[in-house]
């Protein structure tokens, strides 16, 4: 285990309990930097995720910071997705899955850039 290994999964841990997309940048840390295959990555960033996630929920649920009923919907259409997805992902080519996720990495950051604040809090 190294150092920037470390760092890598303490930073993306802060991100994660924030809800601000930890995993996807643990994965580019992990492909990129560690040289591991992007479905490697993917095993990691899952398991990874359980017990990171989890710290970040029951802090955001403690705050009433989780709007429960636009959760729900989220998580009815997400959990069997995720679960369809990740079997149809196992037979996809390592090349055409990292091009997908690069363009959806690429697509999440020009769509935050050009997203506009909801009012003055946000924007600071």
């Amino acid at each position: 285990m190294t150092v920037l290994a470390i760092i890598a999964g303490a930073l993306t841990g802060v991100l994660t309990a924030w809800g601000v997309g930890g995993g996807s940048l643990l994965i580019i840390y992990m492909t990129a930097v560690a040289g591991l295959e992007l479905k490697a990555a993917q095993g990691i960033n899952l398991l990874y995720f359980i017990p990171a996630s989890a710290t970040g929920i029951i802090s955001h649920v403690r705050n009433q910071l989780v709007d429960k009923h636009a959760a729900l919907p989220a998580i009815i259409a997400g959990v069997p997705t995720a679960t369809v997805t990740a079997i149809l992902a196992s037979g996809v080519e390592p090349g055409l899955l990292r091009k997908i996720f690069g363009g959806f990495l690429l697509l999440m950051g020009v769509m935050e850039f050009f997203k506009k604040p909801a009012n003055k809090a946000d924007s600071q």
